[in-house]
């Protein structure tokens, strides 16, 4: 395995985890949070990652991966125009919008989002950049905690869109290394079927699983079940037992 720098945008549950594994797989991880790199927790840095500004994070490196919010992506468009072409950008996000009088939100609403354009290629227009879709169907617990060596009977399955053939093959590699397999969905045209809503979002399913999953994927219901499990989840303020997401996710999803 060539090693690669990555640099790493947010370090919450699932950016965390893949600076831990990046790293530890022997890659030179930097990471940054929206603040100082001085609070960056100790254990985001166990496995030799290091943290430093956003602006010095994106400084010479082969990959940059973003595991921030979906409504702060635009603000990172005159970072992202310092990047060679070639650099593979990495999205690991998911839209999610509020309904008035049925959930709080985190993003505001963008129409094009639940009609016309998959999320990630809005994502490419507002950075300027091609955009690998990746890590966005897995929860953070699982990825946490269920990765397996590949070969494994349990070892389950992580979702990439991707356009360029290099965007696609980095990925991958980098998939595989956090402890699961790598599935090809397709174009990042073809993304919302990895969307939240859709089959294979965040229900801890294994390859041989997706493709069927894939192809029962209907667009014009992801926005309801994608709301109606964020409704649920609100209603019982976030207090839920492990693997309960997953489960409520198969039940509404598939």
């Amino acid at each position: 395995m060539k090693k690669m720098k990555i640099g790493i945008l947010g370090v919450g549950n699932i950016g965390k985890t893949i600076a831990l594994r990046t790293a530890a797989a022997g890659h030179e991880a930097k990471v940054a949070n929206s603040g100082d790199p001085k609070t960056v927790a100790a254990d985001v840095l166990a496995t030799g990652a290091r943290a430093e500004w956003t602006k010095d994070v994106m400084k010479d490196i082969d990959v940059l991966i973003l595991s921030i919010p979906f409504f702060k992506m635009p603000a990172l468009k005159p970072l992202i125009a310092s990047l060679p072409e070639e650099t593979v950008v990495i999205d690991t996000s998911n839209y999610y919008p509020g309904r008035e009088g049925y959930y709080a939100g985190r993003d505001p609403v963008i129409p094009d989002l639940d009609k016309e354009k998959s999320e990630t290629e809005w994502i490419q227009e507002q950075l300027g950049h091609p955009v690998v879709k990746a890590w966005n169907n897995i929860l953070a617990e699982t990825l946490d905690k269920k990765s397996h060596p590949k070969g494994h009977a349990e070892r389950l399955a992580i979702a990439i869109a991707a356009d360029r053939p290099r965007d696609l093959e980095v990925a991958k590699e980098l998939v595989e290394l956090t402890g699961f397999d790598a599935f090809h969905t397709g174009s990042i045209k073809e993304s919302w079927r990895q969307q939240p809503g859709a089959p294979v979002y965040c229900t801890d399913m294994k390859a041989s699983e997706l493709p069927p999953a894939l192809a029962a994927t209907e667009r014009s219901r992801l926005p309801a079940r994608r709301d109606l499990g964020m409704a649920i989840l609100q209603e019982r303020d976030w207090t839920v037992p492990s693997g309960f997401i997953a489960r409520m996710n198969r039940v509404l999803y598939i």
